[in-house]
């Protein structure tokens, strides 16, 4: 069964099916083959319990707040900041794809949303400011797995009501790690133009009095920031609840930068209602998969088979840790996340494993996915908003990142309280 499922969703992916019709036509195919009931009647009620979590509507909230910022032109602008704040660093404006997809990520939830925000400002300064292409490019793919990480973050909610761990508590422990994670990629970038001077293009200058008057561009990220996760520290509102102000946090900062326009919000909707449909139909089609898979019995021999080879928590963990890495060179990280965490997640947590610590730990997994060939969505972003060249040349500059997550992943493993800290001291 388990050798069945594999083989035949690798051939459904591979004949380039969109992933949630993949993951929906697999339940439809193992349930007739190993299933004695039709379990295909109750498609309608999965729909309905899946769609019908409060948690979720976070998801289309928090595309929709992404796409006003992007939309208004405060990414544009936050990203003039950080060329003046950072370039002055070996790497220049590489630094300052970092810190802008730090910041955005801090309001989008999202790191599709801000690979391509930030690219669609950063790709032109490549030839202009004469970058080592393939290094520029990947340090915008890798600064866009942030959004993930740092709170607000879609994948932190949905592994919240998969295995029913507090979201405010996942947020929190993403902080740290997210921080330390653009840190590291700044020294990759700084370690790579130390050694070789001339990737990292002509110096831009810029006098105290303009970083000054920059700081400007970063207030209506940071309020929105502090209007999101404020308020749910503040016991004002749920994750739910939060995205909804931070959207009407986002609209009224778009008028009163003047912004704000039919035409835009046509834009903003269209776009988010895409993103949305996108994610829902992933999220349907997996909840189907895992109903049939439960049903047949498969979840539980899968389960129960890793269990009785009776290896050590650390032995597992390494199993977890290589799986992820695998899987997400073929896998959408949304799909792999909601395929997966059913399984693995019960499986660590009664190994001792802590879910909030674990959720940051898959995450980051989740995130080397987002940039590893074949299927690493970031990659295939910002080559089509690049328009041109070689897609090698984003996977090559990529890979400096992938190691960088590595490292991230070893410390994580090492010192556990990194991302415990935080959710200890305020949760």
């Amino acid at each position: 069964m388990i050798a069945t499922a594999l083989i035949l969703l690798l051939a459904l992916i591979g004949i380039s099916i969109p992933v949630g019709a993949a993951l929906g036509l697999l339940g439809l195919v193992l349930d007739p083959l190993y299933s004695m009931l039709p379990l295909s009647s109750a498609m309608g009620e999965i729909a309905w319990s899946t769609n019908n979590e409060f948690l979720l509507v976070a998801i289309p909230l928090f595309i929709l707040l992404g796409e006003v910022l992007l939309r208004a032109g405060f990414a544009e602008r936050m990203y003039s900041a950080m060329s003046l704040w950072l370039s002055w660093l070996p790497g220049g404006l590489m630094h300052a794809n970092i810190g802008a997809s730090t910041l955005f990520s801090a309001t989008s939830g999202s790191s599709v949303a801000t690979a391509a925000t930030v690219a669609t400002v950063a790709v032109p300064q490549v030839h202009k400011y004469g970058y080592k292409e393939s290094l520029f490019l990947g340090s915008i793919a890798a600064g866009g797995t942030l959004g993930i990480l740092i709170p607000p973050s879609i994948n932190l909610v949905i592994y919240g009501v998969l295995t029913n761990t507090s979201v405010p508590k996942l947020y929190l422990a993403g902080v740290i790690p997210g921080l330390l994670m653009a840190l590291a990629f700044m020294l990759t970038i700084l370690v790579a133009c130390l050694l070789k001077p001339s990737w990292g293009g002509k110096k831009i200058h810029g006098t105290w009095s303009e970083r000054l008057a920059s700081l400007v561009h970063l207030i209506p990220p940071m309020l929105i920031f502090g209007l999101v996760v404020g308020s749910i520290y503040a016991g004002l509102a749920t994750p739910t609840e939060a995205a909804a102000l931070g959207v009407l946090g986002a609209f009224a900062l778009a008028a009163w930068y003047g912004r704000l326009s039919w035409a835009m919000l046509r834009e903003v909707v269209e776009n988010a209602m895409k993103s949305t449909a996108m994610i829902m139909l992933i999220i349907l089609g997996a909840s189907f998969l895992n109903f049939v898979m439960s049903a047949t019995g498969l979840t539980d021999s899968f389960t129960g088979a890793i269990r009785n080879l009776g290896l050590s928590p650390g032995w597992m963990l390494l199993i977890v840790i290589v799986f992820y890495l695998v899987l997400g060179c073929f896998m959408e990280t949304l799909s792999m996340m909601i395929t997966t965490i059913h399984i693995v997640a019960p499986i660590m947590i009664a190994l001792g494993y802590d879910p909030v610590w674990l959720g940051i730990l898959i995450i980051i997994l989740v995130e080397a996915a987002l940039i590893t060939p074949p299927v690493g969505l970031n990659l295939f972003v910002v080559h089509s908003v690049r328009k041109s060249g070689s897609m090698n040349a984003v996977i090559v500059g990529a890979l400096p990142f992938v190691l960088a997550m590595f490292c991230m992943i070893a410390v994580l493993v090492a010192v556990p309280s990194i991302a415990l800290w935080l959710p200890s001291a305020f949760g």
